[in-house]
């Protein structure tokens, strides 16, 4: 096959320069970046969502959400018989996949999945499953895969949601929707639903600030149940009490963002339907 001599192929894993800068240069400036955040808003406030449904006409149920500049997509696929199970089992179960896109992160990522998006993919899986109702079909599963398009912090949280989203538009039975969010601290400061640039700052081991770390929590709004909680860093209890409940109230304010985007959909069925309707008079 002939060679493309005007395309400049670049390695299969390109890091940029930005990556190469000494951390202990960024340490000075971790405390101030977090106390006034780039894009203005307050620390306990959280960005623009926007949600999407079936938007991948090849699945039983798919979702997109938005949350600033991290855009998530999530695909939901027919219940199938469990592969290579002898025993037979009146719970059926939830196969989950959290991938990240190769051009989602400033350090370009494979194609297979590296240790990072393995732990992801357990904990959506533990987020979601409390809230499907497993029992309806026993020994079948059902596959979940998140795919992160671009990655601005608060990525596995907004996967959380977006696959509870496309559950629901699958037409899986649910006890509830599950709504995630993401709190990084520093110091005395928590700061809602972070951006990537403010997690790497709150996770950065060569600070010298004690009290640093993020908080994921993944819970159930209509049953006030929590599915999923999940820290990293070293914190005390007091900050890790005041973002429980930080994190509580803005997932009561996702829920009716999703319940909002279902009807929605439900309304598009129904126009549709009303339309062959009068085609075929």
């Amino acid at each position: 096959m002939p060679i493309d001599h005007k395309r400049i192929n670049g390695p299969e894993v390109s890091v940029p320069y930005i990556m190469y800068i000494n951390a202990k240069c960024e340490e000075k400036y971790t405390k101030d970046f977090i106390s006034k955040r780039k894009d203005g808003r307050a620390h306990n406030e959280r960005r623009e969502i926007f949600l999407k449904t079936g938007i991948i006409s090849q699945a039983k149920g798919s979702a997109y959400i938005e949350m600033g500049d991290t855009k998530v997509v999530c695909s939901v696929f027919d219940p199938r018989e469990i592969h290579n199970k002898n025993d037979y089992s009146t719970h059926g179960e939830l196969f989950c996949e959290f991938k990240f896109a190769p051009f989602s992160c400033e350090k370009r990522k494979m194609h297979q999945q590296d240790t990072k998006e393995k732990e992801y993919s357990l904990i959506l899986k533990r987020a979601l499953e409390p809230a499907v109702c497993l029992h309806e079909f026993p020994n079948f599963q059902v596959d979940v895969y998140t795919t992160v398009l671009d990655n601005n912090g608060s990525s596995l949280a907004a996967a959380i949601t977006v696959a509870s989203l496309a559950l629901a538009n699958a037409g899986v039975p649910m006890f509830g929707l599950v709504t995630a969010s993401t709190v990084a601290i520093c110091g005395d400061i928590l700061c809602l639903d972070p951006t990537c640039a403010e997690e790497l700052n709150c996770n950065n081991t060569l600070t010298s600030c004690e009290n640093r770390g993020i908080i994921l929590q993944a819970s159930l709004p209509q049953l006030e149940q929590i599915s999923e909680f999940f820290l990293v860093g070293n914190l005390n209890m007091e900050h890790i009490t005041n973002a429980i409940e930080l994190i509580k109230q803005a997932n009561k304010d996702i829920c009716p963002l999703l319940q909002q985007c279902l009807v929605k959909s439900v309304f598009k069925v129904f126009k549709e339907t009303e339309r062959k309707k009068k085609e075929v008079k």
